[in-house]
């Protein structure tokens, strides 16, 4: 693991690859992606990163805005000595993501955002969530997690699985996991999306409960020349419908 401007990141693949940069969701770390891993690190240099305040990234130290998130993602390319990587980020990350497009295009190739959308949720219910952790901790958070991430199918079918990523979720520090609930309360980028000139694959989940198909479809009929596509799983995407999902991201970049 290394570190840049505290932001825990790990490489994987070919140094002279072209690079693609994982982001994660809200509550999880850079294991989420390993599903997607070997896949793509046959044929591209694989930056995973766990998003400030998650995992071994320190919380920031002043105010958390999805301006710091996206800094971070150059922070990183910059430590790597990387001047353009495709992008795929998930929920939080996929908003990352589309902050990575309006304000550095020129630090993005091919750009894949998952369950996501320009606006996540309120700012009253991203706040009350913050002050919740902040207050009690995780707990409270993470017992209702698993029925917003997989569909009962999936948790019945992959128990441990659901039970990882939720004692995951438990064990994030209040503090960083706040700090991000801050920063998507200010986020909304739908003002802004249609500056996007990069080449961009929205993947949806039909069955997600967080970041609708219609969330997709907003982005994309607002970024030029964006395709959608729409896996047979719930929020996280990636993991219940993997093969999936790994599938439309390489044939996406090829």
């Amino acid at each position: 693991m290394q570190h840049a401007h505290g932001i825990a990141y790990t490489t994987a693949g070919p140094d002279g690859a072209p690079a693609i940069v994982l982001s994660n969701s809200l509550g999880t770390t850079l294991d989420m992606w390993l599903p997607q891993l070997d896949a793509l690190a046959q044929r591209y240099r694989v930056v995973r990163y766990d998003t400030r305040g998650h995992g071994a990234s320190l919380a920031p130290s002043g105010e958390c805005t999805l301006d710091v998130l996206g800094r971070d993602v150059l922070a990183v390319l910059d430590a790597l000595n990387i001047e353009r990587a495709h992008f795929c980020g998930i929920s939080m990350g996929g908003l990352t993501g589309q902050w990575l497009g309006v304000h550095a295009a020129e630090r993005i190739g091919k750009l894949i955002v998952a369950n996501t959308a320009a606006r996540i949720g309120s700012f009253e219910g991203w706040h009350e969530r913050a002050a919740l952790v902040r207050a009690r901790g995780m707990d409270e958070v993470a017992a209702g997690a698993a029925g917003r991430w997989f569909t009962a199918d999936f948790m019945a079918r992959e128990p441990d699985v659901a039970a990882r990523l939720t004692d995951q979720l438990r064990g994030t520090p209040a503090d960083g996991y706040a700090a991000c609930c801050d920063a998507l309360s200010s986020a909304d980028l739908r003002e802004e999306i249609g500056q996007i000139a990069a080449p961009m694959l929205v993947i949806a989940g039909r069955y997600d409960p967080v970041t609708s198909v219609d969330d997709a479809r907003f982005i994309a009929e607002r970024v030029p020349g964006a395709r959608t596509v729409t896996l047979d799983a719930s929020h996280l995407s990636n993991i219940e419908a993997a093969d999936a999902f790994t599938a439309a991201v390489l044939a996406f970049l090829a």
